[in-house]
């Protein structure tokens, strides 16, 4: 993440009175040491790169307790690997990379990992782009005065054509969970009901 998105996480944390449960690091996820109960990876397997997914799957790995559990959320798209849109690498995300599964799992499977569930969002990140532009559009003239114009009609088009790619250009989101372990997790998804149920409010 970027400076800006760690300082707000932090001042966020101290609101909330949870300085003395939440740690925020700006550092390389390959220099991380230790041992975790819980990894989740959301929106940065995206920007690995191919060459390296052997390399962050062992790092998840090597991470992970013995009972632990890795759930890695990134952008996918349906059928066989390809490249990014030239625009968006230019614009939006330099180096940037949109995975198929047919690319991922052989790779988790040769780190020994086991991938105990995979959930796919197929049309919730078209909603979430769409209320993206509305509320951007909202604010168009305050942007502009932070940035420009350009800077407006360029976010605009990349919201607007980011959705379109999930309605209909074969994009969607992927959830695999992993573990190292068969039996770290219940055989079925209800635990994760009957939590929700149990905790409504934690859930916002």
């Amino acid at each position: 993440m970027s400076s800006e998105q760690q300082t707000y996480a932090k001042d966020w944390v101290e609101r909330e009175g949870l300085s003395e449960r939440v740690e925020s690091k700006l550092k390389d996820y390959r220099d991380l040491r230790g041992s975790y109960d819980r990894i989740v990876s959301v929106g940065m397997f995206e920007h690995v790169g191919v060459g390296h997914f052997r390399e962050y799957f062992e790092k998840v790995r090597d991470l992970l307790a013995d009972d632990g559990v890795a759930v890695i959320h990134a952008i996918g798209r349906f059928g066989s690997g390809g490249s990014i849109n030239p625009w968006i690498a230019k614009y939006i995300f330099p180096g940037g990379y949109i995975p198929a599964l047919s690319e991922v799992l052989p790779v988790v499977e040769s780190t020994g990992l086991f991938t105990t569930d995979i959930e796919i969002l197929r049309l919730h990140y078209a909603q979430t782009l769409q209320c993206w532009r509305k509320r951007f559009q909202q604010s168009w003239d305050r942007v502009a005065d932070l940035y420009d114009e350009r800077f407006c009609r360029m976010w605009d088009f990349y919201l607007a054509a980011s959705e379109m790619s999930f309605r209909y250009g074969g994009n969607m989101v992927f959830q695999i969970q992993l573990t190292k372990n068969q039996d770290t997790l219940p055989l079925t998804r209800d635990y994760i009901t009957d939590w929700e149920r149990a905790h409504p409010l934690e859930r916002q």
